[in-house]
């Protein structure tokens, strides 16, 4: 019997134990990746303040089911998938729109329609061609660089990191990263004026 309840014992202590690692571990995400999981939200929803709703849902949902994270992924790729799904719900709680055909004639005039009056706001083809070319050389371009400041330049320039985020993620002081993505500029200048 006393054997049964050491085991008990030290089971708990190793259940308590391994959940105290796991919420230092998502203090430590939340802390890195939090402007990042907003910005994920932000894609799905579009709304600031649902953002925000949606990412503290997936917090509380993340910290009451901390049990079921299992180590088999990354905590920060494990609550990125509690925050996508959690924007995910916000956009079926909304009210559905009421849907207008664009062949409805408009209220006051009957011989124009909804379609009428929508202009495309899409890129020309030839524009996109240009963006698209463009995106291409600075691909390109970029591939030019070190490792380093490429890595700079993916976090800064690419996914919307300030300097203080960027240096978070990356182990470094905010002065060496401003450097390094000053440095990542002028040479990215430079390869894309003589390429």
């Amino acid at each position: 019997m006393q054997v049964l309840e050491s085991q008990t014992g030290n089971e708990q202590h190793h259940a308590a134990h391994i959940r105290e690692q796991n919420t230092a571990e998502l203090q430590d995400v939340v802390s890195r990746y939090l402007p990042m999981l907003y910005r994920r939200a932000h894609r799905y929803v579009g709304d600031q303040h649902d953002a925000e709703d949606a990412v503290q849902d997936a917090l509380l949902s993340a910290y009451r089911h901390l049990d079921q994270f299992k180590g088999t992924a990354r905590m920060s790729t494990w609550l990125t998938t509690i925050v996508t799904n959690c924007a995910l719900s916000q956009l079926r709680r909304r009210p559905r729109h009421l849907h207008v055909s664009l062949d409805e004639p408009v209220a006051e005039d009957q011989e124009s329609f909804v379609s009428d009056r929508l202009a495309d706001v899409r890129p020309s083809p030839e524009r996109e061609c240009i963006n698209s070319e463009m995106h291409c050389n600075l691909v390109q371009s970029v591939m030019g660089l070190s490792p380093s400041l490429r890595k700079v330049i993916q976090l800064c320039d690419l996914d919307g990191l300030n300097t203080r985020e960027a240096a978070q993620v990356l182990g470094l002081a905010q002065g060496t990263v401003k450097a390094q993505v000053s440095r990542a500029r002028t040479k990215l200048k430079r390869i894309m004026q003589n390429g």
